[in-house]
């Protein structure tokens, strides 16, 4: 995410921090309704859920559990889009 933020910022000043607020605006989102997000295609047996992150093609992926929620990535749609799949365990 703060690399993400470093990227648009270099290509426009302050582009960064409007990416970051996006994230937490799709933070706020999934905290006042956990069950928002679309279900992640291709993970079976898992209630992985994303968000997608306005204005940037970016998706915050995440997994509610019994005790909060848990933010497994900040992923962008086309770079390495399940990159995060690796941090699931059985």
């Amino acid at each position: 995410m703060a690399e993400a933020a470093r990227w648009y910022d270099r290509n426009r000043a302050g582009l960064g921090l409007e990416f970051l607020g996006a994230v937490d605006a799709a933070f706020a989102r999934v905290v006042e309704n956990p069950r928002a997000g679309s279900p992640v295609p291709s993970i079976e047996d898992k209630d992985i859920r994303r968000v997608f992150v306005r204005r940037f093609p970016y998706h915050v992926v995440y997994l509610q559990l019994p005790d909060g929620l848990h933010v497994l990535a900040i992923a962008h749609e086309r770079r390495r889009p399940a990159y995060w799949t690796g941090r699931l365990t059985s």
